[in-house]
Formats: structure tokens, sequence, C-alpha cells
């Protein structure tokens, strides 16, 4: 690959130089950090419904407050992130979901918990659009997948930290502890993240050839965000792609929800584990959620660099495979009775499940022009969240009704198979300016 330098000479363009990957490392951070304190809440609930005389049912409401609002919040956030910069709407947020995870804490009724959890959607909705825009920014087209999978397994990184570490310091602390210290550490992640970030066009530290290849890519950089774009935001719902990620992304969040919301109640109600055991048992699915992430982005990219697959093609053909065998797996979840099995089979799942979100993510920067990543993958993010919302609530219902979780998972299943019907028959044609 070459470039013609100001004074015509042409030189090899290298992708020497590697500090690109270094913001993904920080994008991998806050999404855990964003994670943690969404799945505090899944650690916490034994000891609320203990302590505080709670339901399957309320913990569930309490999920879908949360995530009703964090998918309404999409919309203006990813308008937000385009119109001002990824950098400033990201530390506003993170401040914002810090304080209010601080201050669930300090709540004792279930209406005080519904208003923070609200506040908290709020706050955490930019996150993750955020990471789609710097990622677009930051990097050529045939490694956004690799880069969005390692941000994006933050959300498995979270959860899988959560319960060895929350499950201690609940142990020694109380429950109400998770939720000081999770968002004490937002705090001090954003003043790090505030001295470090600049756009790729600004930062002191991107060598002139790296900069270079990435332009050579298909990277953009954030000055895209001050120039008028021939698009309008309300247009963006008449392409059929953008229909296409919506219900696709909804029905992998609907089994995502319910994942994070009740799995470790799953494990303590079916297999009769202790609450030290669950520290260990609840937090090894999550593993394989990192390795689907991690390892569906760098499929992605294999098959763009050996010319098998277009970036965009790439993409949507592991997202449906990759839906038809999670839904085979959460299926059967609910038949099998053995610890081992079930969280073998939790495992599968999620990793299944993983390589969706992370190349769902990474498919907003391919359909999008550079001047609305953050609106497409917010769109996305909506979907997703708002149609998933119903999930941690109905499986509650479910529960609380039945006794048993299985009808919850068998339909969250077959629910989840839709998603390779949406990517794969709708999701096809990139937006263009002129569009």
């Amino acid at each position: 690959m070459e470039i013609k330098t100001n004074s015509e000479k042409v030189r090899p363009l290298s992708t020497k130089g590697h500090f690109r990957w270094t913001v993904v490392i920080w994008l991998l951070i806050g999404g855990i950090i964003n994670y943690l304190d969404r799945a505090n809440l899944s650690i916490a609930a034994p000891e609320m419904i203990k302590d505080l005389h709670l339901s399957n049912t309320d913990i569930g409401l309490m999920g879908t407050v949360f995530s009703w609002t964090y998918a309404v919040m999409q919309l203006p956030s990813g308008w937000f992130i385009d119109k001002f910069g990824a950098k400033k709407v990201y530390s506003i947020a993170v401040i914002w979901w810090s304080l209010m995870t601080f201050l669930t804490g300090t709540c004792h009724k279930l209406g005080a918990f519904l208003g923070v959890r609200f506040l908290l959607g709020a706050g955490e909705a930019p996150c993750f659009p955020t990471n789609a825009k710097i990622t677009s920014s930051w990097f050529p087209k045939k490694e956004r997948g690799l880069a969005t999978g390692i941000w994006d397994s933050s959300s498995k990184w979270g959860p899988a930290l959560a319960p060895p570490i929350l499950v201690t310091i609940m142990a020694a602390y109380g429950w109400r502890a998770l939720f000081f210290i999770t968002g004490i550490i937002g705090i001090v992640f954003i003043i790090f993240f505030i001295a470090f970030y600049r756009r790729p066009d600004r930062s002191k530290k991107l060598s002139e050839e790296e900069l270079a290849y990435m332009k050579e890519g298909g990277a953009g950089t954030e000055e895209n965000i001050q120039k008028n774009t021939k698009i309008k935001w309300r247009d963006l719902l008449k392409h059929r792609s953008v229909w296409g990620m919506i219900l696709g992304f909804f029905c992998t969040i609907w089994i995502w929800n319910i994942f994070l919301n009740f799995l470790p109640l799953y494990l303590l109600k079916t297999q009769h584990i202790s609450l030290a055991q669950l520290g260990i048992y609840a937090s090894i699915p999550w593993v394989g959620g990192i390795f689907g992430d991690i390892f569906g982005g760098y499929l992605t990219k294999k098959l763009t660099d050996k010319g098998i697959a277009s970036p965009v093609t790439a993409k949507r053909s592991l997202i449906t495979i990759c839906g038809i065998l999670s839904a085979l797996v959460v299926v059967f979840i609910p038949f099998v009775n053995s610890l081992a099995l079930t969280i073998t089979l939790f495992t599968m799942a999620l990793c299944f499940i993983s390589a969706i979100t992370g190349s769902a993510w990474a498919l907003a920067g391919d359909i999008a022009p550079p001047t609305m990543v953050g609106s497409v993958g917010a769109i996305q993010n909506f979907g997703g969240y708002f149609g998933g919302a119903f999930s941690p609530v109905v499986a509650g219902l479910i529960a609380d009704t039945t006794g048993s979780y299985s009808l919850a998972f068998i339909s969250g299943g077959i629910i989840a198979g839709c998603a390779s019907l949406c990517y794969w028959f709708i999701v096809k044609k990139p937006i263009e300016e002129n569009d």
C-alpha cells in the first residue's frame, strides 16, 4: 500500500505504530465500569430481596426501568455525540452514571430504587455509541470488527469480574457497599480519561505515519462533527438497513437482559449453590462472552483481509450463524439438570450472543456515513434496549407465576434466533451521503 506526500514522492505506508490500540484499552476499561454498575444489581439482588422484602418481579422491574430509560436516551445521545464530540459527552455521562450508582446504595424503598435506576439509564446511554464513534475515527474499516470486539467485550468482563469481586465485598461490608465502591471507581476513571484522550488529528502521541494508515483505510477524524451532513437525523429511519439493525438488536438484547438480570438467581434456585460458590460459577459464562466478542471481531477481520468477504458481509455472516447457534443453545438450557452442563450451555450461549453484539456495533461504522456513526449506533441500541426492556420483567413474572425460568429461556432463545433473519435479509446497503 502506498501514499503520496505533498512533494509527490511515493513511500510505503506502514502499519508501524499501534497507538490507536491504546485508545481501545481505555474504551474497554470504561465499558467494564459501565457494566459493573449494571451487574451490581443482579449480585446484590438475593440480599436485597431478603433485607428489603422485594420480589423477583421488583428486581425485574428495576431492570426494565433502567433498560427503557437507557433505550430512549440513546436517541438524543447519538445526536449529542455527533454534534458536540465524543470526549465531552462521554465525560459528562460517566460522571452522571457514577453518581447515580453511588446513590443506589442509599435507597431503602422500591420507588427510590426505580428513580435512581431511571437516572442511571440516562447516564449510561452515551457510553457505547461514543465507543462506536471513536472507533470509526481511529480505525480503518477492516480493523473495526476486532477493535469493537475488544471494547464490546467489556460488557462481558463487567459481569465476569462482578461476581467474585462484588460477592466478596458484599460478604464483608453488605450489599450497599457494592454501589458505593463501583460509583467511586467511575469518577476516578474519568479523571484519567479526560487527561489522556485527544482526537486523532490533535493527538501528540499519534505518529503521522499511523494517522496516514488510518485515513487510508477509511478512518475519519472527529472534525467531521463540525461539518454539515447532507443527511438529516430523522431521515436515517427511512433506510432499510437501519430498521434491520433495530429489529436484529432487539432480538439479541431480549435474551441478553435476561442473562444479565437473572443468571445468578437462576443458578442459586435451580442448582442450589451457596452464595460463596455463586461468586465463581456466575462469572464463568461471561468468559465465554469475552472470547466470542474478541474472536468474532478477529474472524471478521481475517475474512476481510483475505478478500473472502467485504467488511459488511463478513459481519452480517457472523451474526447470522451465531444467531442460529445461540437460539439452539438457549432453548436447551432448561432441559439440563447438572451444574456442569448448565454452566457449559450458559458459556456457549454468551459466546455466540457476544459475537453478535460486537459485530453489530462494528456494523454501525460500516453502514453509517462518518458524520452519523454515533447516531446510527445509538438508534440500533435504542431498538435493542427499548424492546429488550420488557424481558427482565417478563422473566420475573414467569418465575413468580410458574416457579420456573424455563419458559423465559425457551422463548428468549427463539427470539434470539430471529436476529439472524433481520441482519441477513434486511441489513444490506450502507447509507451514502447522496442518498
